[in-house]
């Protein structure tokens, strides 16, 4: 499916701001991308999107639901709604994310609800630490 029909489907008119931001999405689909480093591509593509421009799209996509909001630490981080289900881990020296998903970790977090008479409508977990990198420096 075209960019211009993704946001066509949640409701949004195609605009060259809306069609970038998304594009930088679909190139960058492993990575979790901040307003401020959206903006740096941008720029040194020229593109002449400011940075206003950018958190206004950020939460059009948001609320259309195409893209996630992730607060880990100081800023908001972005990745598109369409992956599946999985959980973070944040180096707290370098930022770095890393995606992962455990079976053994998502039937003991059913198993604890349940034990509680609790019901899950959604969640989300998030380890912070050092990565390999961080760890060695």
């Amino acid at each position: 499916m075209s960019q211009s029909e993704e946001l066509k489907l949640a409701g949004l008119k195609t605009t060259l701001p809306r069609l970038k931001i998304l594009e930088l999405f679909d190139s960058n689909k492993s990575r979790h991308l901040s307003a401020e480093e959206i903006y740096k591509i941008l720029l040194d593509e020229d593109a002449g999107i400011g940075l206003a421009t950018i958190y206004r799209v950020l939460t059009q996509f948001e609320t259309a639901g195409l893209v996630l909001r992730h607060n880990f630490g100081e800023s908001s981080v972005f990745e598109l709604a369409d992956t599946d289900h999985h959980d973070h881990m944040v180096c707290v020296n370098c930022g770095k994310i890393i995606e992962f998903y455990d079976d053994k970790i998502e039937q003991q977090q059913i198993n604890i609800a349940k034990a509680h008479d609790f019901t899950i409508h959604d969640h989300s977990l998030c380890l912070y630490g050092k990565c390999k990198n961080c760890q060695t420096a």
